[in-house]
């Protein structure tokens, strides 16, 4: 059995994951370059619904091609959470945006014992490579926004380039369908407290002719919503305290017009408002409460989440 252990330590098993879409002029290029970079790893190329020869291309390559019918890149990411067991894994995208030199040293961090490596585009070339303003821009806001929520310092939110300790794979629930998963994989991270490393990557913008799935506008509506969802879910007490902070003081604005009518005449004059300004502070208190009563469930959450952690955790050094 340690002997097992001792070999199972210095010989890890490496999983590259790539969900792809209509790649066929990079795909190629990218499975060469982590075969390179990782002599030992499996690469599995999860073709999304492409319509060009992705797969033939990654197929003749090596790679281990797997389909996944169900649209969207949280889909693919999910299944391959799944279906694929290994010591450590490495995902990227098949657009050649990513350099697979840096795949060696973001699996040596998580051997280290990280739970999941950052690639950190926005800190290197990022802003100077990529031509879509909206995109850099929506990049600093998210960024801005969960930073400052959180108290963190993650200097790249929505980063495709990443590598996850098995632990961490199979504990995430992957909920997002599409470009949303990874900020979602970044809140949970912060909220759960897992242990993050952030890697400067050199970023390069996609070749010519490659084309970019993304819709700056749909997928950045969708990236908002799953903040302000995740916020919800996540932080409830500072969410509804805001609105039900806002929606009481509505309600004590109403109520200060009417008392001031009262003042000078001795009469209620707006009934109707009276009654308004005393249900919005109703809400506002409710709203509150509310978020309170969440508090506490997202707290025990966490903790639940920490116990079966643990708990995977032990149970696979046993298995070993």
């Amino acid at each position: 059995m340690m002997g097992r252990m001792q070999e199972e330590t210095h010989n890890p098993t490496i999983a590259v994951l790539l969900p792809c879409y209509n790649e066929e002029i990079t795909i190629g290029k990218v499975v060469r370059d982590f075969r390179a970079a990782l002599p030992s790893a499996d690469i599995y190329v999860y073709d999304n619904n492409s319509t060009d020869r992705t797969a033939e291309i990654a197929t003749a390559e090596g790679a281990i091609v797997r389909k996944e019918p169900r649209q969207g890149k949280g889909n693919v990411i999910r299944a391959m959470f799944e279906e694929i067991d290994a010591d450590v894994y490495v995902m990227a995208d098949g657009d050649d945006t990513y350099p697979a030199d840096a795949a060696p040293a973001m699996v040596a961090k998580v051997l280290e014992g990280y739970d999941m490596v950052i690639g950190d585009r926005l800190s290197s070339t990022y802003f100077q490579e990529n031509k879509r303003p909206f995109h850099n821009f929506g990049n600093r806001l998210v960024r801005g926004s969960i930073n400052h929520l959180f108290n963190a310092n993650v200097r790249d939110i929505m980063t495709g380039y990443r590598a996850f300790s098995f632990t961490y794979v199979k504990t995430y629930p992957v909920l997002s369908r599409g470009f949303e998963v990874e900020t979602e994989m970044t809140i949970h991270s912060l909220d759960k407290n897992v242990r993050l490393y952030e890697m400067p990557i050199q970023y390069r913008d996609r070749p010519a002719g490659s084309v970019s799935k993304l819709n700056t506008v749909g997928d950045g509506i969708r990236v908002m919503s799953t903040i302000f969802r995740l916020i919800r879910e996540y932080k409830p007490l500072p969410f509804f305290s805001i609105v039900g902070g806002i929606v009481g003081l509505v309600g004590i604005g109403f109520l200060i017009s009417v008392m001031i009518d009262f003042w000078n005449t001795g009469l209620v004059l707006r009934f109707p408002t009276l009654i308004v300004s005393v249900l919005l502070i109703m809400v506002g208190l409710l709203l509150i409460v509310a978020g309170i009563i969440l508090d506490v469930l997202a707290k025990k959450d966490r903790k639940q989440y920490l116990v079966d952690k643990n708990e995977f955790a032990f149970l696979l050094r046993h298995e070993r």
